[in-house]
């Protein structure tokens, strides 16, 4: 099949890319491609998922987590400036999502088929001739970070490819949909930030001056930056739109503004689909990455209402009824779909040249957008997208100017306003608009729709608990703290269970694992111990200083089984006392239950340790199992990862998630260790080792594909069970 997706990728960059590209710029009319080869080494999938719930019936949603890496030889040419440029190679990380709609009853089955990446995928691209092309007027401000951002914010919501199937499809309809919710984000305040200043060389610590960013695929929003503080207040607000919830997510970075880099404060991602659901959110959230730091957040989900019956209400609550804004908060949402226009007058003599008409659309003072330059036409077609956020459409107008780029003059103007869309059917209007100060017969053809914002308020019960898929992090609460106890210097001899030097404190949320919660439960990158964690049990949590960490790299711990063979000796002495004359099924010391998957976009290896179950007892009141991981060659403290440890029981369920830095090349080159122990003191004699799993082929099984897997006591042959 690749020959062929080879043969549409030349077609689309002669017939798509190289006519948008001469008609961007006038320095670029005599733009074209003059090789475009994609090489041999084929588009690379690591894993598939399919969504069944939250979807429309007429349309099948899919997530490709793909990888390329091609030797590929794409060389243009600008004759105009005698200049030549190309690409040797091109590298392409990330998620990727394919909508199949509409679903119909004849053959293919599906209408058309529609392609873009939920986030920002990680391009990195090999030029030749970079320095000539961006020596071209009107590309000299630009330099290959910032073509790379164009590349990327190109293939990224709402930008979207669209092929057609079948003729009869809409299209237009499909390219530019109506967005499924505003997502407005109460950015609110942090506390208990690291301080990352420094003064007299380190050796004074300071406060840091910490902002933040926040990211709904391609849309960016920066707060303002707070000097000097580690609680800082920021109070803003922001609304963004989403098109598409399942998988995608909100995603927040806070940064100590510098002089020279910024410095990392911490992030945190939080599954959209899930706020849809609570319809508002109103929590303190904990950083991830990072060892302390919280972060307040009102998050509320608005719907798209297509008619006017709550917008009284909606303009009572923002206080735009009285010509205020709250914050700037919007009442509804204006959508323009721009098609084409016709008869536009030609310049401003007799048999003047064709122009090189654009649309510039006006709401007042708040909004401001520009079409795409359309040369030598006076019937262009734009088709064209744009949305602009409406604080009070009972007093505000559109207004729509087309001009002309090269002779400098208007064509013609519109004024609309918008309180007749909410006297209009579906408060939507789809017609040509004659232009005025144009010719006789100069018109607009747009199509124009009013959603108003409405928040649905949900009854709950007073005992309601969030859903654990609203907070996704990278690492789960239980495992960063490990992972800074585990940069910490211990005492020689102390194995993996040896205690840190600081204990985090318990909220009411936290319990224990016991015997009523045997049973595996479906996986989730979150523990059972986070649901419902409210705001005061996040203040309860203890973490651990910086100024603990100890700066030698330490050594790998000598009381770990991967040094000391004797832990596997004991656990197959101990598997032959259990035996005892009697046949052992096919998994004598249970099994383990993993998710694996490596994150393109973040570069690291995930690995999400669900449950255990049918374990073999240390004494008679079971097992206090724990599971350490390791990502092999690395034996070093650092690089060992720990659970928590379940008391008493058999059958523990963990769900913790645990993330190793390293690049998806690199991955197969590595085996990831696993090793389920037995907790106890220090000269406990039921401490050890309850079983080993060994995963060499790592590389295929990062595709994000949960399985379960038999322990065995040396790890080797991980059977897994299906």
């Amino acid at each position: 099949m690749w020959p062929f997706i080879c043969q549409f990728i030349e077609k689309l960059f002669r017939e798509t890319i190289e006519p948008a590209v001469r008609g961007a710029n006038t320095h670029l009319s005599t733009f074209s491609f003059t090789k475009v080869d994609v090489g041999q080494q084929p588009l690379r999938i690591n894993g598939v998922k399919v969504y069944t719930e939250n979807v429309d019936k007429r349309q099948i949603i899919l997530d490709l987590q793909i990888s390329f890496v091609g030797n590929c030889e794409i060389d243009l040419e600008i004759k105009r400036y005698f200049c030549r440029a190309g690409v040797q190679s091109i590298q392409i990380h990330g998620t990727m999502r394919v909508i199949l709609e509409p679903l119909i009853g004849d053959m293919p089955l599906v209408g058309a088929l529609s392609v873009f990446f939920l986030r920002k995928p990680l391009i990195e691209i090999n030029w030749t001739g970079l320095t000539n092309l961006l020596d071209i007027p009107g590309l000299n401000g630009l330099s290959d970070t910032i073509i790379l951002d164009i590349i990327s914010n190109y293939l990224v919501l709402p930008n979207r490819i669209t092929v057609p199937l079948v003729s009869e499809v809409q299209i237009a309809q499909l390219r530019f949909p109506i967005p499924k919710g505003v997502l407005r984000i109460h950015f609110i305040e942090a506390q208990d930030l690291q301080g990352k200043d420094t003064y007299l060389k380190g050796l004074v610590k300071g406060k840091s001056d910490p902002y933040g960013i926040i990211r709904v695929g391609n849309q960016i929003f920066q707060s303002k930056v707070i000097k000097e503080n580690l609680s800082p207040k920021w109070n803003e607000v922001y609304e963004a739109l989403v098109y598409e919830h399942p998988g995608q997510e909100l995603e927040i970075e806070l940064f100590d503004e510098d002089p020279d880099k910024d410095d990392f404060l911490g992030s945190l991602m939080i599954d959209l689909i899930e706020v849809e659901k609570e319809r508002l959110l109103d929590e303190w959230f904990a950083l991830d990455e990072v060892p302390r730091g919280k972060l307040h957040l009102k998050l509320e989900w608005l719907t798209l209402m297509p008619n006017a019956s709550n917008l009284d209400k909606v303009l009572t609550d923002i206080r735009a009824d009285k010509d205020q804004a709250n914050d700037g908060l919007s009442s509804s949402l204006l959508i323009l779909y721009l098609d084409s226009a016709r008869n536009l007058p030609v310049g401003n003599a007799v048999g003047a040249p064709l122009g090189a008409p654009f649309l510039v659309a006006n709401l007042a003072a708040f909004s401001h957008t520009v079409s795409p330059i359309r040369y030598k036409t006076n019937e262009p077609v734009w088709e064209e997208n744009f949305t602009f956020f409406i604080h009070n459409p009972k007093r505000q107008d559109l207004e729509v100017e087309v001009k002309d780029e090269q002779h400098q003059c208007s064509l013609g103007h519109l004024k609309i306003p918008l309180s007749q869309l909410l006297t209009s059917d579906d408060m939507t209007m789809n017609q040509r608009f004659q232009l005025s100060n144009s010719g006789p017969n100069s018109t607009l053809k747009m199509k124009i729709a009013l959603r108003v914002l409405h928040l649905e308020k949900q009854e709950r019960s007073p005992d309601h608990q969030h859903s654990a898929q609203v907070k996704r992090p990278s690492v789960s609460k239980e495992g960063r703290k490990i992972s800074v106890r585990s940069q910490m210097s211990a005492s020689p001899g102390s194995g993996d269970s040896s205690t840190a030097p600081c204990t985090p404190v318990i909220g009411s949320g936290d319990k224990p694992g016991g015997e009523e919660r045997a049973q595996p439960v479906e996986a989730s990158p979150q523990g059972p111990r986070d649901l419902g964690r409210s705001s005061s049990s996040l203040q309860a949590v203890a973490t651990c200083s910086p100024s603990h960490v100890s700066v030698k790299e330490p050594t790998p711990s000598i009381a770990s089984d991967i040094s000391l063979p004797i832990a596997t000796q004991e656990l197959r002495q101990r598997l032959r006392q259990l035996e005892n004359g009697t046949t052992l099924g096919q998994s004598p010391l249970g099994q383990i239950q993993l998710t694996i998957r490596h994150s393109s976009q973040r570069n690291k290896l995930v690995v999400v340790v669900h449950s255990c179950r049918n374990l073999i007892a240390f004494s008679e009141d079971g097992s206090d199992p724990y599971v350490r991981v390791y990502l092999l060659p690395d034996k070093r403290r650092s690089g060992r990862r720990k659970t928590h440890v379940s008391k008493r029981t058999l059958n523990p369920v963990f769900d913790q998630s645990f993330d190793f830095s390293v690049s998806l090349p690199e991955v197969q080159r590595r085996t990831l260790d696993v090793a389920v122990k037995n907790s106890g003191g220090f000269l406990s004699k039921d401490k050890g080792l309850l079983g080993k799993v060994s995963l060499k082929n790592i590389f295929e099984l990062a595709k994000g594909w949960t399985q379960w897997y038999d322990l065995t006591e040396d790890g080797t042959r991980p059977h897994v069970v299906t």
